[in-house]
């Protein structure tokens, strides 16, 4: 039988397609606004609920891990030439088999990455839309065995690159843990968040995308690289436009007891244009 967490991924994934499937985006600035929904420092409110699915994590390779990311975008305007962006991650986790008899078995938040963006209104004169700015790591987590237990801080940058329906870029930052002595079975926190994104944006306002989510663990020297495939289709429902995400993940490279094989994500975000 399915486990409780593909059969919820499933069911996400029908509801949508059932309640906004023959709802395209007619708005003459349809355009616009699919461009805008691919650049993560956009100069518009949106709100990302993305879900993710993955499996074969612990020591028995029988675990498996539902994973939903609430990510508000707010954009802040702080003179004529400049934005300053802010990006949230609240992740909502459900674990189970990660460890014998259940002991790791955990539902709850995890800890909140904060970033700000500073970032030029205008592109450069080649086109690049760049940003930068601090990412911080709070530790929200409601369970130790869901967070690191430590505050953690370093820089973040991204840029980006739009023409002729194609976005590509990449996003960054690197975190180093703040505490002094992290908890006994904690190691410090010291790692690097790469994010390479390519995708094409069709006239009919449906995006083809690949990314990579990769993190390096710089104390145990370990790799976790999934590849993302996602389609993406902009929609208006009651006049309220929004896009609906699906498609498959794989793990190329993973730390010990981390996910392997295949997973898949479905995310759905507001987007809330000025």
């Amino acid at each position: 039988m399915l486990s409780s967490s593909i059969q919820r991924g499933i069911v996400i994934s029908q509801v949508l397609a059932w309640h906004f499937y023959a709802s395209p985006v007619l708005a003459d600035d349809s355009a616009e606004l699919a461009k805008k929904a691919q650049n993560p420092i956009a100069a518009m409110y949106s709100l990302p609920v993305q879900y993710n699915w993955d499996q074969k994590l612990g020591p028995t390779g029988d675990g498996k891990r539902s994973l939903t990311n609430i990510q508000p975008v707010l954009p802040f305007s702080l003179n004529a030439d400049w934005n300053l962006i802010s990006r949230t991650i609240l992740p909502v986790i459900d674990q189970h088999g990660l460890a014998p008899r259940g002991i790791a078995d955990k539902s709850g938040v995890g800890d909140v990455t904060q970033s700000f963006f500073f970032s030029p209104k205008q592109p450069t004169t080649s086109g690049w839309i760049l940003g930068a700015g601090p990412v911080l790591l709070i530790p929200t987590a409601s369970d130790d065995l869901l967070g690191g237990e430590q505050w953690g801080a370093g820089p973040t940058v991204v840029a980006l690159k739009q023409a002729n329906g194609w976005t590509h870029g990449v996003l960054a930052n690197h975190i180093w843990g703040l505490e002094g002595s992290p908890a006994d079975d904690k190691e410090k926190i010291n790692q690097t968040f790469l994010q390479p994104f390519l995708s094409y944006t069709t006239g009919s306002f449906t995006t083809f995308g690949i990314n990579s989510e990769s993190t390096y663990n710089w104390q145990s020297q370990e790799w976790a690289v999934p590849i993302n495939l996602t389609v993406t289709q902009l929609l208006r429902l009651g006049g309220q436009p929004l896009t609906v995400q699906a498609g498959p993940r794989y793990w190329i490279e993973s730390p010990k007891d981390g996910p392997q094989g295949w997973g898949f994500r479905v995310a759905v975000t507001l987007l809330f244009p000025r």
